[in-house]
């Protein structure tokens, strides 16, 4: 293999990570110098990316260890160009710890790289607020992380300057992107979770943002630039909306309702935390400053650089977000808000479209879906795990949703679900190939009382993931913890419980029975043998030996199969 010419310290790191994958991608070697224990983190997020790794290197290194572990052992003759994405970046830090990183370590960093026979550029991440000098993070009494930026920064100039070293500073703002989960994140979070009664600030707050992609194509583009050597470059995008605006616009995305006051940041400040659960070091980033980027917007015309606008970059991390539980579990990126509701999946051509029931959202097809060896698209029901608040789940009509679809995809519904299934097929025949109808609620006696009464919401707001799962017959797992996560977001429980209650109104039930006698489409139905259909009329039930109520849980082998079998003989009916 090549021998590496651009090193990375902090490379499984959000940042770092991302700046290896590109720099693998535009042709480059890369040592990547990560923490001991960390490099299956690198090269997992590399994989799941698709990039190749035969030009990567990986080295453990503590950047507080004097001998930087086993990037300092290494020669490494051929290194061109350092990039230290290495920092510790927490709110709370011990003083001496935040020094001992984003100080000491960035001092290590520099000298390894002044040793360097042919190095062109060391390129080090500060951040934007090191370009306010009088602002309250830079005081160690107010928090350890930004201080210890701040006064890292001045004395690694001044040494890459003694050391003769070419040194350029990339001060960005809050990167958003896959993976970031702290800062801007957190109030994100406290938005979804309906945990942010007001905003700290004023109108003309900022806290301005800048996307990951963009950001690391900056860097790699600094080296590149000899004029670039010597200086330092703030680095975010100047069309970031003011907090309230953004928050606006992060509220209106996900469906929740945006906060409509806001509180001098120093009112705060002046309260116990355990009020206001902020602390007085995030609080320091709550400012009203501008910043002057001219410098790093040259350099990236120069580069060929766009950014993407901010309103598209906040909705795409946004759904990010939502989609992994803010770092909770891995995210889809399949997935996320389509007019209003959360989809997952291939929204154009799907073969098979499948609806949810109660109490669970869409991943509850999870295990289904990846053995049905087709292409598919799940949806949570409006008002109901992710989606926005809309039409109670058994009027929701999958008219607008069917729009976008090319193709004639088999519609599959569980339980509730399987109303408005029946109601598209009725009203669009031509449109769908046909349907399968898992557990029909309107089929089975009505659901137990004490699901249908009042208090029930409030309970099933606290029950924790193992008791809904035995609540439900069925394993727990990533199904029934997503299903546990939505139900315990505002409103969430309480529309759960009323769609179940107006479901199952004999009225309801009733007219769901015609509905199903009139559809002309092709229709199979599936049920456990725990939990049989009363009546099917004149369509075939496929009955799975041992399930309840839900065998798309328990046995989505089974389930799968008859999704298979059902698009292949509908498809020879179209025909």
């Amino acid at each position: 293999m090549t021998t590496p010419d651009s090193a990375v310290f902090g490379a499984a790191g959000f940042i770092g990570r991302a700046l290896v994958a590109r720099l693998l991608a535009r042709g480059h070697t890369v040592a990547a110098a990560v923490r001991p224990g960390t490099g299956q983190r690198l090269t997992d997020y590399l994989d799941a990316q698709g990039v190749p790794r035969g030009a990567l290197s990986v080295y453990a290194c503590d950047i507080t260890d004097p001998e930087l572990g086993e990037m300092g052992a290494a020669a490494l003759t051929d290194i061109r160009d350092v990039y230290n994405c290495a920092a510790l970046f927490a709110f709370g830090l011990d003083p001496g710890r935040a020094r001992a990183v984003n100080i000491d370590g960035a001092l290590r960093i520099l000298e390894w790289s002044a040793r360097r026979p042919g190095l062109r550029r060391l390129v080090h991440i500060t951040g934007y607020r090191v370009t306010v000098p009088d602002s309250a993070e830079h005081d160690y009494g107010v928090g350890a992380y930004g201080a210890s930026k701040f006064e890292g920064d001045a004395i690694l100039r001044e040494r890459a300057t003694a050391a003769g070293v070419p040194l350029t500073v990339a001060d960005p703002s809050t990167v958003i992107g896959p993976g970031q989960y702290i800062g801007l994140a957190e109030l994100v979070r406290d938005l979804w979770e309906g945990r942010l009664p007001a905003l700290p600030g004023n109108a003309r707050t900022l806290l301005p943002i800048v996307d990951l992609e963009y950001f690391v194509d900056f860097l790699r583009s600094l080296p590149q630039h000899p004029e670039t050597a010597g200086r330092s470059y703030t680095v975010l995008d100047p069309s970031t909306p003011p907090l309230p605006d953004m928050v606006r616009l992060l509220a209106a995305h996900l469906g929740v309702r945006a906060p409509r006051f806001t509180v001098p940041a120093g009112l705060v400040e002046r309260l116990p935390r355990r009020v206001t659960g902020v602390d007085r070091e995030r609080l320091a980033f709550i400012a009203d400053d501008r910043y002057d980027t001219s410098a790093a917007d040259a350099v990236a015309a120069a580069a060929g650089l766009v950014m993407p606008p901010a309103a598209t970059a906040l909705r795409n991390w946004a759904d990010h977000l939502v989609s992994s539980r803010f770092g909770a579990t891995a995210a889809n990126p399949a997935a996320g808000f389509h007019r209003g509701l959360w989809t997952d999946g291939d929204r154009r051509t799907p073969e098979f479209v499948l609806l949810h029931g109660l109490p669970t959202d869409s991943e509850a097809w999870r295990e289904v879906r990846a053995r049905t060896g087709g292409t598919t698209l799940a949806v949570d029901l409006p008002g109901l795990g992710r989606s926005h608040p809309g039409p109670a789940a058994p009027d929701f009509r999958l008219d607008e949703l069917m729009a976008d679809i090319t193709g004639r995809p088999v519609l599959v519904g569980h339980s509730l679900g399987c109303l408005p299934v029946l109601r598209y097929a009725h009203a669009h025949p031509d449109r769908i190939a046909g349907v399968v109808l898992v557990a029909p609620a309107f089929l089975q006696p009505r659901g137990p009382r004490l699901l249908r009464m009042p208090f029930t919401a409030a309970l099933l707001r606290r029950l924790p993931s193992a008791r809904l799962a035995r609540l439900l017959g069925v394993p727990d797992g990533p199904a029934i913890e997503s299903a546990n996560a939505a139900l315990r977001r505002p409103g969430v429980a309480r529309r759960t419980l009323a769609a179940l209650r107006a479901a199952s109104r004999p009225g309801s039930r009733a007219a769901a029975r015609d509905l199903l006698g009139e559809t002309t489409v092709p229709i199979r139905i599936v049920a456990g043998s725990e939990d049989p259909v009363d009546s099917a009329a004149r369509f075939p039930v496929t009955v799975i030996e041992g399930a309840g109520h839900n065998p798309h849980l328990t046995h989505p082998e089974r389930v799968a199969d008859v999704l298979r079998a059902a698009r292949a003989a509908f498809a020879e009916s179209v025909v």
